[in-house]
């Protein structure tokens, strides 16, 4: 074993954090820049965060610094948003200002700048208007996808039939049927719930999202010219990309194959066909990095977020048991046994409120994703100079008390008044807001409540004999909830 004198060691110590400082060092603070926690050399206010959920130093912090601060993640200065009122100044009032996406390492390392969520400039903008254009086509808010989703309901509903009440875990079960929908409108198809090619998209998906919220990879962002030498779960972020696109590339060769410009039967269909006509301009947006971004970042997104709100719900329909009872009396009123339709939800004011807050209080994204700013602005009284990466807080928002009676309990009445008639709340704000707001905010919608009714008109979901229906979360990117089995009882 290698021993090193103590001298030697702290002499090692001082190079490394020396090469640190080449690397990442003497940045001043901006004038009139928020207010903060005073950081350390190299560190800033690493040291004072909570590396597994973030989140929740910045909502300490936003209570002793304010509304708008800043923190300091290694050497660089990043903007914090806190509360409704500042979030929605800087997303929707100063929209442009804020629209833009910091280069993060590993996000960067996933997407290259391609795609819709961490790409820039005009590149962003003509992806994101194809993509909302092409899922209207293919049926997002239409009567066509409506049907999809309550085909794919009736197959889960099959599958949660199969357990006879007896105890079963939900999360890869109701990741398989919510990842239907959006394979249906990108691939053209839907896959068996055990199909080992849909298995191992929900499991790259699952550990992509478990990976970027690990405390490994925060660091790695902050210092990725040092991380990347150093061993750890970080290196997995291109390992997961490698294969997810790899799958993407080979699926849609097989779709550039069978290509019929005048029949086209899905979004990679109707992306190459945008790269057909392209061909004057090669490569300039309709390119295969483009699309395998955009893929990508539609199935994880189109996955990952419905399917944890579903578990959210059916954890919170058993911790509540009356709550669910209200809602299947009102379906019962309301649908009877018909298949249920979009257009009951505005018959439907408690289930109405029930499924908002259930978005709510899951918090799916509570740190939302970055932003950056766009050019210099004045915001609030303080400067942020063009490029700052600001995080608007989106836990902040759903948990406004200003807003919010009970922002830290479950209380549907949030979005009921007192005659019982369904009301809209402002600060509701689960897909953010303004220009990078979530493009597939309509399908999220009709999913959720046609999955959700679909299965509470079928189910009473009861806990397991002595589980404790905990409803902390696990650590991640997304708010996950702890692993818990139900059991579904069926109601014909």
């Amino acid at each position: 074993m290698v021993s090193f004198e103590p001298i030697t060691l702290f002499l090692a110590i001082v190079i490394c954090l020396f090469l640190i400082y080449l690397v990442y060092g003497g940045k001043g603070t901006p004038p009139n820049f928020p207010p903060g926690p005073k950081p350390l050399p190299l560190i800033g206010n690493l040291h004072i965060i909570n590396l597994k959920k973030p989140y929740m130093t910045f909502m300490e912090l936003g209570k002793k610094y304010g509304s708008v601060f800043r923190v300091q993640l290694g050497t660089e200065k990043v903007v914090v948003l806190c509360g409704y009122d500042a979030v929605k100044d800087a997303l929707i009032n100063h929209a442009e200002e804020f629209s833009d996406r910091p280069i993060i390492e590993t996000f960067h390392r996933r997407s290259n700048g391609h795609g819709i969520t961490f790409s820039h400039g005009e590149n962003w903008k003509v992806m994101r208007r194809f993509t909302i254009a092409t899922l209207r086509d293919f049926g997002m808010g239409k009567r066509t996808i409506e049907d999809r989703i309550n085909e794919e309901c009736h197959s889960l509903v099959e599958t949660f039939q199969s357990y006879k009440g007896e105890p079963f875990e939900t999360n890869l079960i109701m990741n398989a049927a919510v990842a239907n929908i959006i394979v249906s409108i990108l691939l053209g198809h839907r896959f068996e719930y055990q199909d080992p090619t849909l298995l191992k998209l929900i499991g790259l998906s699952n550990e992509m999202v478990r990976i970027l919220g690990s405390p490994i990879v925060l660091l790695y962002n902050a210092y990725p010219s040092v991380m990347k030498w150093l061993p750890g779960s970080h290196h997995n972020v291109i390992k997961n990309t490698q294969k997810s696109h790899t799958f993407i590339k080979e699926t849609f060769t097989e779709h550039k194959a069978q290509l019929d410009i005048n029949d086209q039967r899905d979004f990679i269909d109707a992306f190459l066909a945008k790269q057909s006509e392209e061909k004057p301009n090669p490569g300039l947006f309709f390119h295969n990095e483009n699309l395998v971004s955009l893929v990508d970042g539609l199935f994880v997104a189109g996955m990952e977020t419905t399917s944890t709100t579903l578990r959210w719900g059916l954890l919170l329909m058993m911790k509540y048991p009356e709550i669910q009872k209200k809602v299947q009396d009102e379906i019962n009123k309301v649908i009877g046994s018909a298949q249920p339709q979009t257009e009951h939800r505005k018959q439907m004011p408690y289930t109405d409120a029930v499924i908002n807050e259930i978005q709510r209080f899951a918090d799916i994204i509570p740190a939302n994703l970055p932003h950056a700013t766009t050019k210099d602005v004045t915001f609030r009284g303080y400067f942020i100079p063009k490029g700052t990466q600001v995080i608007p807080m989106l836990t902040s928002v759903l948990r406004d008390k200003a807003y919010f009676e009970r922002p830290y309990e479950f209380y549907p009445q949030h979005f009921l008044d007192s005659k019982g008639n369904f009301v809209k709340n402002e600060a509701f704000l689960p897909f953010s807001a303004g220009k990078r707001s979530c493009a597939g905010e309509t399908l999220a919608k009709m999913e959720l409540f046609l999955f959700f009714t679909n299965l509470l008109q079928n189910f009473t979901f009861q806990p397991p004999p002595g589980q404790d229906l905990n409803l902390t979360t696990t650590g991640g990117f997304t708010s996950v909830p702890v692993v818990h089995k139900i059991c579904a009882l069926s109601r014909n």
